[in-house]
């Protein structure tokens, strides 16, 4: 990753590091604690896009992180400017993104004094971040950002901090002033006073004109021993039901998509895909699988957890067949070993990178092939429920349209280099049955945290990385709620999104449980409200489908991706109605 530096701030010129990621893009949202790095940043060229929520920022860095490779960056204001990013931070976290959160904060000597905005930033981001800091000398920015950007990319990646208090980023006769450091004081008190100032303001500057070294320090990953790679090897090699279960974590540097994808349809197991790896072997895979794994774990023989956590998404470990050997790597040990103590053991525990063992494995058993009568049994039950889902598409709603036959249209229309950003309960759920990703790192969703209101913010860094995409948010109406502000932000600065809100009215993932458990719906309900016209509020174009446009549908889509390739922003509120589908589907 290459560093710029020297950015010249007015009378000072401290060496701030410039180029974060590939694209030269930071995400901020504006504060005068911040200013300088903002208007330097301009300056050398950094492509500012500013949000109309912190939160977004973060988001949209975390996004950015996951495709490019690289850590995303996202620069905001001190006090209330850094609560609102906690949310995102946190899912950056347990997502393993790498991202770098700038922060402003008040003068060095002001802290506890009553400062503007002034808070224990510090408390709030170490349980959160690899790596926090406060930088309270100009000659300490490059090392500590060098540090940082080292911590985020290293072991698990994951968020780190930096505080930069304004007086290490405003001009020296600025900050002088401010300071009223006068040599000519009267009195003794007033004389020890300025004499104090004096020091502490030459100490904040020392050094600051000074060369800094700037390359990158080296990232430090962990990876699965030869010794280990072959006793999985050996596993796989004599298992008559094998099954892979790639998750996130296999997506992370060095290995690329396209390298991973090579390894897993050369290792030719029948695998599931989860999280970021969904889409990994594309639209259409003979040895991937997309239903009924449950029962796909229970008969394997041999279980291969490659960057897969064993928590609530795996039953805790209780879908894992008691039978079964299991493979299990990830690079962070708490989560290899997740609730091993309760409900399943590994068989073979490997603390080293998943996506790197994934390829010296194929590179060991190469020439192996999977037993055909395995394959072909799972791929006749995912023609099943395929066949299923279909049917279910046709049945006719309480009011509305159906959404599954809306996400079926979806999908046709879809085009083959998409990336959908998923943000949302029910809706969601159902589209991650129906909506086939079109390759490696095209499906991004919130993660472990579960986090509502991703969408403008995965969107825009998407974009942003992906500018000749089509980019897709899947919006809940009750998530579109947290960002459709954010068409601003696409309209501002060119980067369009397409947008569908499964409108129903509701918080339906929450309805389905309290209404049968308690009887009441309340906090539940919400309107059929105009989210097409909010969006043209903020410059997009927007388009509403109801039971009207059953037969017009595709239409419909068409008519959004032209607008679309035209630059704009488009959002579809689409009216749906009830269906039992996923019933039984739990939010906690």
């Amino acid at each position: 990753m290459p560093m710029r530096t020297l950015v010249n701030l007015g009378s000072w010129n401290p060496r701030i590091w410039s180029d974060i990621d590939s694209k030269e893009i930071w995400h901020n949202l504006s504060g005068g604690h911040i200013s300088p790095i903002l208007v330097a940043s301009e300056k050398i060229g950094i492509r500012i896009v500013d949000t109309r929520h912190e939160v977004t920022a973060v988001f949209a860095a975390d996004a950015v992180s996951r495709l490019s490779g690289t850590v995303g960056v996202a620069c905001v204001t001190a006090g209330p400017g850094l609560t609102n990013t906690v949310t995102a931070v946190k899912n950056a976290q347990m997502a393993e993104s790498p991202v770098l959160l700038m922060g402003g904060a008040a003068a060095s000597l002001l802290k506890g004094r009553g400062a503007l905005q002034d808070i224990d930033q510090m408390a709030l981001f170490k349980p959160l971040c690899k790596y926090c800091a406060t930088v309270t000398k100009v000659r300490d920015i490059v090392p500590t950002i060098r540090a940082a950007l080292r911590a985020a990319q290293s072991g698990t990646p994951g968020p780190v901090f930096i505080e930069f208090p304004i007086d290490v980023l405003y001009p020296y006769k600025l900050v002088a002033r401010e300071l009223g450091a006068k040599p000519d004081a009267k009195g003794v008190a007033a004389r020890i006073v300025g004499w104090y100032l004096r020091n502490h303001l030459g100490d904040l500057f020392a050094g600051a004109w000074e060369e800094r070294d700037a390359t990158p320090l080296p990232v430090e990953r962990p990876f699965a021993t030869p010794r280990e790679v072959a006793a999985a090897a050996r596993l796989v090699a004599n298992a008559k039901r094998p099954l892979l279960l790639v998750g996130s974590q296999s997506m992370l540097p060095p290995t690329s998509g396209d390298e991973l994808r090579a390894a897993v349809e050369a290792i030719g197991v029948p695998c599931y895909l989860s999280g970021m790896s969904r889409g990994l072997l594309g639209r259409d895979s003979a040895i991937q699988m997309r239903q009924r794994r449950r029962d796909a774990l229970k008969e394997a023989d041999v279980i291969l957890l490659v960057g897969t956590v064993c928590d609530f998404r795996l039953g805790y470990g209780r879908v894992l067949g008691r039978r079964a050997a299991i493979i299990a790597v990830n690079r962070d040990r708490a989560q290899l070993l997740r609730n091993s103590d309760l409900f399943w053991k590994p068989t073979l525990a490997v603390r080293g990178d998943p996506g790197s063992f994934l390829v010296t494995l194929a590179a060991e058993l190469r020439g192996r092939r999977c037993d055909d009568d395995w394959l072909q049994r799972l791929r006749e039950r995912d023609r099943d429920v395929e066949r299923r889902n279909a049917l279910k598409a046709d049945e006719k709603v309480d009011a509305h349209l159906n959404p599954i036959q809306v996400l079926m249209e979806m999908e046709v229309a879809m085009a083959d280099d998409a990336v959908v950003v998923a943000d949302g309960g029910d809706f969601v759920g159902t589209a991650a049955y129906v909506v086939r990703p079109r390759g490696p790192l095209c499906w991004l969703d919130p993660g472990a945290f579960g986090t509502l209101g991703v969408g403008g913010g995965f969107a825009l860094g998407a974009k942003l990385c992906r500018p000749d995409s089509e980019v897709w948010i899947v919006y809940g109406d009750g998530s579109a709620g947290y960002s459709i502000a954010e068409f601003d932000t696409f309209t501002r600065h060119g980067v369009p999104v397409l947008a569908i809100v499964g409108n129903d009215a509701g918080w339906t993932q929450i309805s389905r449980e309290q209404v049968p458990i308690f009887g009441s719906n309340v906090a539940c309900a919400l309107d059929y409200l105009d989210y097409d016209k909010i969006a043209e509020g903020y410059g997009a174009r927007g388009f509403k489908m109801d039971a009207g446009d059953i037969n017009n549908i595709s239409m419909i889509f068409a008519a959004a991706q032209q607008e679309y390739k035209k630059g704009k922003s488009v959002c579809i509120n689409a009216l749906i109605g009830k269906t039992d589908f996923r019933e039984g589907s739990i939010s906690v």
